[in-house]
C-alpha cells in the first residue's frame, strides 16, 4: 500500500463514517448542531473542505461534545490526521498504529502490496 492507496483507504474510512453520521442524524432537525455535525464530515469527505485544516477540529467537536459517537469513528483517522487527534487515542493504540505505519512504509520500499487490514489483524492478534 503505497501512499496514494493508503490516503484512498483512510478517505474511504471517512466516506463510510459520514454517510453512516448521516444517516443516524437524518431525521434531526436541520439546524440540530449534531446534524450540522455530520454535514461538515459529508463536506468533507467530499473533499470540498480541506481534510489537514477543518479534519481535527471536527473530530475534536465529535469527541468532546458527542462522546457517544466516538466509538463509531474510525481510529485509523484518528493516526491519519495526526495533531491534535492523536490526544484521543491510548498510548497502546499509538504504538500499534506507528508498527503499523513502519510496517506499510517498508513494505512500499520493497515494491510490495501492503494489506492494511490483514496487517492490523496480526498484529492486534485478531486472526
Amino acid at each position: 500500500m503505497n501512499d496514494k492507496h493508503y490516503r484512498e483507504y483512510c478517505h474511504a474510512l471517512l466516506a463510510e463514517f459520514s454517510r453512516e453520521l448521516l444517516t443516524r442524524t437524518a431525521s434531526l432537525p436541520q439546524e440540530h448542531p449534531l446534524r450540522e455535525l455530520a454535514e461538515g464530515y459529508a463536506k468533507l469527505s467530499e473533499h470540498t473542505v480541506d481534510l489537514y485544516e477543518r479534519g481535527p477540529a471536527l473530530v475534536a467537536r465529535l469527541f468532546d461534545t458527542y462522546p457517544e459517537f466516538a466509538p463509531t469513528f474510525p481510529r485509523q483517522l484518528l493516526w491519519f490526521l495526526g495533531g491534535d487527534c492523536l490526544h484521543y487515542m491510548a498510548d497502546e493504540e499509538i504504538e500499534q498504529h506507528q508498527q503499523l505505519e513502519e510496517m506499510r512504509l517498508a513494505a512500499a520500499s520493497r515494491g510490495e502490496t501492503f494489506n492494511f487490514k490483514d496487517a492490523r489483524a496480526k498484529l492486534l492478534n485478531l486472526q
